[in-house]
């Protein structure tokens, strides 16, 4: 009888504590954990329990050991061996804006290849509430080792999700009761002086490109952030994180859960009582 080759799982290294810590605390399936003999950092501790809280085999071992599995960027005494990143489904993505209703913010990232930026926007979204994060499957970085460092392991909590072809997609938002919302640097008015709908999607173009044309020609809005300087471009991630987070300056002056003024008065009488 012929023996059945047993296929190894694909592993991906993940290394840094920050990349480790949120790889332990979200949904990956974690295969294995190597820790530096000689590490000091107290964190490191905190990882350990989480690891042997979850069964996984932890392995301590050299310098040498850690620094050929993980070449990349320092490795800061922890490396670990999982399963790739698992993308979200759109279908999933449009339950969490449905259940978010008028306060839904999702982000399309169209083309932003630089594997730093994309991490980098994906750590700004994951802590300001963003519910997904769409990008497209080509012209684009992907979830890698490299991407889950720069978010400092926001990717771990963070539902992203790759679609062939972004009209498309953001027509489908748009049935959903979503208003799309580019930034682009030949947009109507700048992004501050602007009251932006919602439900939201916000586009951020590629480096260097910006938004493509049809995709900007299915945008609902298009903003612009004002340059003063010689520079005429930011950078896609703090591009990125401005909106971001005039998006959520304007939804939570919108629902106020206290008055800024009654905060701001009762702050100061505590302060001379």
């Amino acid at each position: 009888m012929k023996k059945v080759r047993q296929v190894e799982p694909v592993r991906e290294i993940l290394g840094g504590i920050n990349s480790v810590t949120e790889a332990l605390r979200g949904p990956r399936k974690i295969y294995k954990l190597y820790i530096g003999k000689d590490s000091r950092n107290p964190r490191i501790e905190e990882i350990v329990n989480l690891a042997q809280n979850k069964g996984i085999a932890v392995k301590l071992t050299d310098r040498g050991e850690l620094d050929r599995l993980y070449s990349q960027a320092p490795h800061q005494g922890v490396v670990m061996e999982a399963e790739p990143y698992r993308y979200a489904d759109l279908q999933d993505v449009l339950e969490q804006v449905a259940a978010a209703g008028d306060q839904a913010l999702l982000l399309v990232l169209d083309g932003v290849e630089d594997p730093q930026n994309l991490g980098a926007i994906i750590r700004t979204a994951e802590c300001a509430g963003v519910n997904g994060i769409i990008l497209p499957r080509h012209h684009s970085a992907a979830i890698t080792p490299a991407v889950v460092r720069a978010s400092a392991g926001a990717t771990e909590h963070m539902a992203v999700v790759r679609e062939t072809n972004l009209v498309n997609t953001l027509k489908e938002l748009k049935k959903a009761g979503m208003w799309v919302v580019g930034a682009d640097m030949e947009g109507s008015a700048e992004y501050f002086r602007t009251k932006m709908p919602c439900p939201a999607v916000l586009v951020i173009g590629g480096e260097g490109r910006g938004i493509r044309r049809l995709v900007r020609e299915n945008c609902d809005l298009l903003v612009r952030i004002p340059m003063y300087g010689q520079v005429n471009s930011l950078n896609a991630s703090v591009a990125a994180a401005l909106l971001i987070y005039e998006l959520v300056r304007q939804r939570s002056a919108a629902n106020p859960a206290v008055s800024p003024g009654a905060y701001l008065d009762e702050t100061l009488t505590n302060s001379y009582n």
